[in-house]
C-alpha cells in the first residue's frame, strides 16, 4: 500500500510538472509602446505640435543587459505614426531599426533609421516644407532615462529628407520632442 500510495503521488507530481510550462527567457517579441509630443525645430516649415506613437519589436534578440557589442548587434525593429495638429504639418508613417545602449544607471541613447511615407506638401511655396516625393529616409537620435522596468521617458530629435537623391526641391523635415515609453 506504501509503494502504491509513492506512486500516486509521484504520478501526480509528474502531471502538474506537464500541466503547468516552465517560465520563458525568450524575450517578447512586441517590447515597448511610445508615445508623446514632436514639434518642427524649423519655424518656417510646419506649425503647431505633432502627436506621435511608436511600436518596438524584438525579433532578433536584443537584450539590455548585454554588453554593447551585443546591444548594437541585436537592433530591434519600429514603426510609428506622426500626425500634426495643423494643416502644414505632414501625417506620417514611418518603419526601421532602433539600435539602444542600455546603462546599468537607467540611462539610455538610441539611434534608428528607416524611411517613411508622408502627405505633405512636396512643391507648393506656401504650404509647409518642400519635401520633393513622399517617400523619404527617417532617421532618429534619442536619449532616455528608465524609471523602472516599464517606464522610460525619451527626448528625440527626428529628421527625415530623401538625401538629394530625387531631382526636386529637399527641404526635409526635422521635429524634436518628448516620448513617454512603456516595455511589456
Amino acid at each position: 500500500m506504501l509503494a502504491s500510495t509513492a506512486l500516486a503521488a509521484l504520478g501526480s507530481a509528474s502531471a502538474a510538472d506537464l500541466s503547468s510550462p516552465p517560465p520563458s527567457d525568450t524575450p517578447k517579441i512586441f517590447n515597448e509602446l511610445r508615445f508623446g509630443v514632436t514639434g518642427s525645430v524649423q519655424s518656417d516649415h510646419e506649425a503647431g505640435a505633432t502627436a506621435d506613437v511608436q511600436v518596438l519589436f524584438n525579433p532578433f534578440g536584443y537584450n539590455p543587459t548585454g554588453d554593447w557589442q551585443d546591444q548594437l548587434a541585436h537592433p530591434r525593429i519600429h514603426f510609428g505614426a506622426s500626425v500634426g495638429t495643423t494643416h502644414t504639418a505632414a501625417k506620417q508613417l514611418y518603419g526601421g531599426l532602433t539600435w539602444t545602449l542600455t546603462s546599468s544607471s537607467g540611462f539610455f541613447t538610441e539611434a534608428g533609421f528607416g524611411s517613411f511615407v508622408h502627405d505633405g506638401n512636396l512643391t507648393d511655396e506656401n504650404d509647409g516644407p518642400k519635401l520633393g516625393c513622399h517617400l523619404l529616409f527617417h532617421e532618429y537620435l534619442g536619449a532616455s532615462y528608465n524609471f523602472d522596468s516599464h517606464c522610460s521617458l525619451m527626448a528625440q530629435i527626428n529628421h527625415s529628407s530623401y538625401a538629394n537623391l530625387y531631382d526636386g526641391p529637399n527641404a526635409g523635415m526635422t521635429r524634436a520632442g518628448l516620448l513617454v515609453g512603456y516595455k511589456f
